[in-house]
């Protein structure tokens, strides 16, 4: 259970840093649980429901593999 928690909570680190560079280069939009913050000057961006798709994407594969 703890290998499932740290590998989630990497996960939203990376693609909080990763994805909206990504996002913008790709000229997508961010999908609708998908969170924004601001502070100090600074936008936080937290991918929830990226990383659930993301999550449900993998399992999918390694079901199948």
């Amino acid at each position: 259970m703890f290998k499932w928690l740290l590998t989630l909570a990497i996960t939203v680190v990376v693609a909080a840093i990763y994805l909206p560079r990504l996002m913008r280069a790709m000229r997508r939009h961010r999908l609708p649980g998908d969170v924004t913050l601001r502070l100090r000057g600074r936008e936080i961006y937290l991918p929830f429901t990226t990383t659930v798709l993301l999550s449900l994407l993998a399992a999918l594969i390694a079901r199948l593999l």
